[in-house]
């Protein structure tokens, strides 16, 4: 059965536009093509750090929330140890309740757009 899991990365801040989105992009592929499911995605974008990491003070955050087999975790978080564009990540898999208050809290949203495109 699969679980679902949340990463948040932090990716340097000397990276242009592009150079993000393509690493973006390499973790999406590599769920991908381990046969995670994601659920959803969201750009934090450039926020500032709450103590320096490698000498810098921002960082561009991202969030993908994804379902997957436990054992994918460990080669997703090698891949961001050997990436120097990343400089921390997090991974946190999801119980029942933070799942369902996620799907509660996109809902949510989904319903407040629906009306101003109306």
């Amino acid at each position: 059965m699969a679980n679902q899991y949340e990463t948040v990365f932090i990716m340097t801040p000397v990276l242009s536009d592009d150079q993000m989105k393509e690493t973006v992009a390499k973790y999406q592929k590599l769920l991908n093509d381990k046969g995670a499911e994601i659920v959803l995605e969201n750009n934090w974008g450039l926020k500032k750090l709450a103590y320096p990491i490698q000498k810098k003070s921002t960082g561009f955050y991202y969030l993908i929330e994804f379902k997957a087999d436990g054992d994918i975790i460990k080669d997703v978080e090698l891949a961001f140890k050997r990436d120097e564009r990343i400089i921390r990540f997090l991974t946190v898999k999801l119980d029942k309740h933070a799942v369902a208050y996620n799907e509660k809290k996109r809902r949510k949203a989904q319903e407040e757009q629906q009306p101003q495109e109306a």
